[in-house]
């Protein structure tokens, strides 16, 4: 008997079920029965089944909904009509969706966390963002820390955000991705100022050239390489080794973290030429160099790069002469002879005139050589007529 009015109560709970009209703002669960490229069936317990069209199933209408839903799945729907006019219910599941998206919306605003969204058409002032079926804004101030020229580069892409406004009874939503790309610049700024030490060698990025110098980002603060920190070498602006957007190593000379200042040295990273000049050049060695500069008492030659010597004015010519531009140009490329190596102030003296009195007097000795061997040859050839 009791078993019976199991049977006979269960029985009501569904009579009742099918004949409880569902109102209009109800959420409710169902199951999907069918999908279509028009509309979805869901079951909804009730005497007719419910009708999603394809305008309430998503704000974005290229979502496809076989892509998200399967027949079996269970769903909870809004009932926008209890009656379609041919029996059936007419219900929507992006607005459930988006009752739960402004539930998630304010948290994330009221936690000030970060938020994935999906940008669309570019507009006046900015561009329309959706949060899964939200419809918000993000202004152009908000697109990026950096100017934007272009704000279509930044349509159609999933971008992080933070919610900077937010009224859910104006259904107003404004996104900010400039905030989420600032916050983790600090982070990185914060890292790097952690982990930086002086005469340690780093990787960065060339971003501006000037008369004095270059500045280089380290990974979101920038250091700058003086340009006498460039070269071993002369160089009359930075531009003549360095382009915008090169990547180079350089070495951290000191830095200043309460003001922000990184000094940086790029020359230094390659080896001094001078710790090797006693292997390479000898007093009394001949060697080829380039005029770097001229001035009223002599004349600097460059034998490589960081390598310099000077002619004295005394040493440029046996001639008498009043200043070296009479005689040489900068640019010129000279032989000279070295006459002494200074290691500890790090100077050489070079001759012009002496190189040239040792390449005459080789001439010499060859041409003289070659005479010689020309009248023995010819005494022989005279012997043997």
């Amino acid at each position: 008997m009791e078993n019976n009015n199991n049977i006979f109560n269960e029985l009501l709970e569904q009579d009742e079920k099918l004949f409880t009209i569902p109102r209009r703002g109800n959420i409710i669960k169902g199951k999907v029965v069918q999908v279509t490229d028009q509309e979805i069936v869901v079951n909804i317990g009730y005497k007719s089944d419910g009708i999603i069209p394809l305008n309430e199933f998503s704000n974005n209408l290229e979502v496809n909904p076989k892509d998200i839903i399967k027949e079996g799945d269970e769903i909870d729907v809004y009932v926008l009509k209890s009656d379609d006019g041919e029996g059936n219910v007419v219900l929507s599941k992006k607005r459930v969706d988006a009752i739960k998206d402004w539930e998630n919306l304010e948290k994330s605003y009221n936690d000030e966390k970060i938020v994935t969204i999906k940008t669309g058409e570019v507009v006046k002032g900015g561009i329309i963002a959706y949060f899964n079926e939200l419809r918000g804004f993000i202004p152009a101030s908000q697109i990026s820390n950096e100017y934007v020229e272009n704000l279509n580069e930044y349509s159609n892409k999933e971008l992080e955000v933070k919610v900077i406004d937010i009224d859910r009874k104006r259904n107003k939503a404004i996104f900010s991705h400039r905030k989420v790309l600032e916050e983790k610049l600090e982070g990185k700024k914060k890292e790097f100022w952690n982990n930086l030490e002086k005469d340690i060698v780093i990787k960065g990025e060339v971003t501006r050239i000037t008369n004095f110098g270059a500045f280089v980002d380290l990974g979101g603060v920038d250091g700058l390489i003086h340009i006498s920190e460039m070269s071993w070498g002369r160089i009359k602006h930075p531009a003549e080794i360095l382009n915008i957007g090169d990547i180079v190593e350089v070495y951290v000379k000191e830095f200043d973290k309460e003001k922000g200042k990184i000094s940086l040295s790029l020359k230094q990273v390659k080896e001094n030429p001078w710790e090797r000049i006693e292997d390479k050049y000898s007093l009394g060695d001949i060697v080829e160099g380039k005029i770097v500069s001229l001035v009223d008492f002599g004349a600097f030659v460059e034998l490589e790069e960081g390598v310099e010597g000077l002619v004295h004015i005394s040493q440029i010519s046996e001639n008498r002469i009043a200043k070296p531009s009479e005689v040489l140009e900068e640019g010129q490329t000279v032989k000279v002879k070295i006459l002494d190596i200074d290691m500890e102030n790090k100077k050489i003296s070079l001759s012009i005139k002496e190189a040239q009195a040792t390449k005459d007097i080789e001439d010499y000795l060859k041409e003289a050589e070659n005479e010689e061997t020309s009248t023995i040859g010819d005494i022989i050839k005279s012997k043997e007529d």
